[in-house]
């Protein structure tokens, strides 16, 4: 393993859900260059995604995404991405179906942006405050950009 290889976390990406159809060899393919793209984003301090060694990335139901919505931030109803502090990453697939369709997106683009949203919550990007997330928004779109080469 070259050393370049291993200044980045790895990175798996897992269906466990049976609804949709998705390609994830393709995203993992995308997921790897995502991480690379994330640590070269500067950051003043040690940000927990280069603390990692592994990150999960977990396709999951709407189901099982209410479930851990209500356990975790005890709100009802699925939600997009839940991103945990050890590197999982859970995306719900259906609700990524319903806002690709609501916003003219792929279902593979919006699961692209889920996959980037939750890697910059693990490099310490916040999206609670309005100006926070337009800044993680405006990173969202370089590093998809720079990613899939679509500006």
């Amino acid at each position: 393993m070259s050393a370049a290889a291993r200044e980045f976390p790895q990175i798996t990406v897992r269906n466990l859900q049976r609804t949709v159809a998705v390609d994830l060899v393709e995203l993992e393919k995308f997921a790897a260059k995502a991480v690379q793209r994330c640590m070269q984003s500067r950051r003043h301090k040690p940000t927990q995604l280069a603390k990692l060694r592994e990150i999960f990335v977990l396709l999951i139901s709407d189901r099982r995404m209410a479930a851990l919505h209500r356990q975790f931030l005890n709100q009802s109803g699925p939600t997009d991405v839940l991103t945990f502090e050890h590197g999982e990453i859970f995306i719900s697939v259906q609700t990524a179906r319903r806002h690709a369709r609501a916003f003219g997106n792929s279902l593979t683009r919006e699961l692209q942006l889920y996959i980037v949203h939750g890697l910059l919550h693990l490099h310490d990007f916040d999206d609670r405050k309005q100006a926070d997330a337009r800044k993680m928004e405006r990173m969202q779109k370089r590093i998809l950009a720079a990613t899939t080469g679509n500006r």
